[in-house]
């Protein structure tokens, strides 16, 4: 049987357990289950299914990923982020859209704490949206913003699919995270941007209203209380890398660990949230894991099967240049991402992609950045983008799924304009890498 039409069967098979609602973990195990039996001889296959699932996670590298996801939810738990936005607010002027520029910088900010975009997007949701809807913005303003910073936590680091990327794809954890800091900042600037020319534009959206401002001593007390503690967390956990005094694993364990501090000196911590923050860190750990060891098993699978060589094979073959590969795999990304999510698009389609680019010459630091960039934009796609149902969970009860899909389009928009940027100007991903 040729390569293409098993690894078809194989990924038909995966979207159907996964349209029956079983979890991406257990779908990716039970296909790997069956491959194995199938393709490496029954019981033998199934022992070595087993050491290879344990190799795949016995490793520090994925280290970072179970303390970016602690620091995540003590910072969610803690009430420590609202603080921050609080502080954040008093230095925004009467800028037109105020509270969408808000959200922007907030969601930056916040991203630099937390490594889940899911996260991100409640957070900001559950904090601005009362505010946003009692100053009359419409959906589009009201929505857009949250739904567009929130994935920011995708592309600045610490980002936990930025190190399950690192990973699986055997690329250094501290060069992919470094790599989406700027096209993150970029993002950033350009919704900014939309934000204040739309509401000039168009002023109804967005009803300005009155503002006033504390005393300059009250904002810069604000601001060293609850800004600069948490600029001290990310210089920890980014700039220790950065400088070469700690690796990845030691500087997310040394930013948890000051989480921890931060929420007890705030008086956000106790028992319960101790508690549920370590409960969900396993469950997610866990589920995150089991994820990543049944990825690793079903690319060995495509390799045995000749699934691999046989695809980069066939894109050598074709007379394209490396950026129109590129802008191929990120329109298929984009694709999926309108039926699957984040770690599902990424477990299927490195395991094929990796060896092309490793083929074709493209730099696979530059190419991190740009898929990681097509994920983040895959869970705002309509109609079954992750983010866009988050954002429902939190919006009025009024808001229906098409004013949610017509919001996050512009901000996907601006995704789009930060990806051309990156295909024509590969220094914005390789600068701070190759410091």
């Amino acid at each position: 049987m040729e390569w293409w039409l098993i690894s078809g069967i194989l990924l038909a098979s995966f979207v159907v357990l996964l349209l029956t609602a079983m979890p991406v973990a257990f779908a990716f195990l039970l296909i790997n289950v069956v491959g194995v039996v199938v393709f490496w001889g029954g019981n033998a296959g199934l022992r070595l299914l087993i050491l290879s699932m344990w190799d795949s996670v016995s490793t520090f590298v994925l280290m970072p990923v179970v303390m970016f996801i602690l620091m995540g939810e003590v910072m969610f738990r803690s009430g420590i982020a609202p603080r921050m936005i609080d502080a954040v607010d008093k230095w925004i002027g009467r800028m037109p859209g105020r509270l969408g520029l808000l959200a922007v910088v907030g969601g930056t900010l916040f991203s630099t704490l937390s490594g889940s975009n899911m996260a991100n997007t409640a957070m900001l949701g559950s904090t601005l949206t009362p505010e946003l809807e009692k100053r009359r913005y419409k959906k589009p303003m009201s929505l857009g913003p949250i739904l567009g910073s929130g994935g920011l936590a995708m592309m600045i680091p610490p980002s936990n699919l930025g190190v399950i990327f690192a990973a699986l794809a055997y690329l250094s954890v501290l060069r992919v995270l470094l790599s989406t800091v700027i096209p993150g900042l970029i993002m950033a600037t350009l919704y900014a941007s939309y934000i204040i020319i739309r509401c000039r534009l168009q002023p109804s959206i967005a009803p300005p209203y009155g503002v006033t401002l504390p005393p300059i001593s009250d904002r810069i007390m604000s601001t060293l209380r609850y800004v600069l503690p948490l600029g001290s967390i990310v210089f920890l956990v980014i700039g220790t890398m950065l400088l070469g005094w700690a690796t990845p694993s030691q500087a997310s364990a040394a930013g948890a660990l000051a989480t921890f501090v931060l929420a007890f000196i705030y008086r956000g911590l106790n028992w319960q949230i101790v508690k549920k923050s370590v409960g969900e860190t396993v469950k997610i750990t866990g589920m995150v894991l089991l994820i990543i060891t049944s990825a690793k098993v079903f690319s060995q699978i495509l390799a045995f099967i000749g699934a691999t060589r046989g695809a980069a094979e066939l894109v050598e073959g074709l007379p394209l240049s490396p950026v129109l590969i590129i802008i191929g795999m990120q329109v298929i990304v984009l694709l999926l991402g309108m039926f699957m999510d984040a770690m599902s698009i990424m477990m299927v389609t490195l395991p094929v992609y990796m060896p092309i680019i490793g083929i074709v010459g493209i730099n696979p630091i530059w190419f991190a950045a740009i898929m990681l960039l097509s994920i983040e934009m895959s869970t705002t796609t309509p109609p079954f983008g992750m983010n866009l149902f988050v954002m429902k969970g939190v919006a009025p009860a009024d808001t229906t799924m098409g004013d949610i899909y017509r919001a996050g389009l512009p901000f996907l928009g601006c995704d789009l304009i930060a990806m051309v940027l990156m295909l024509a100007f590969p220094p914005i991903a390789l600068w701070l890498p190759g410091l």
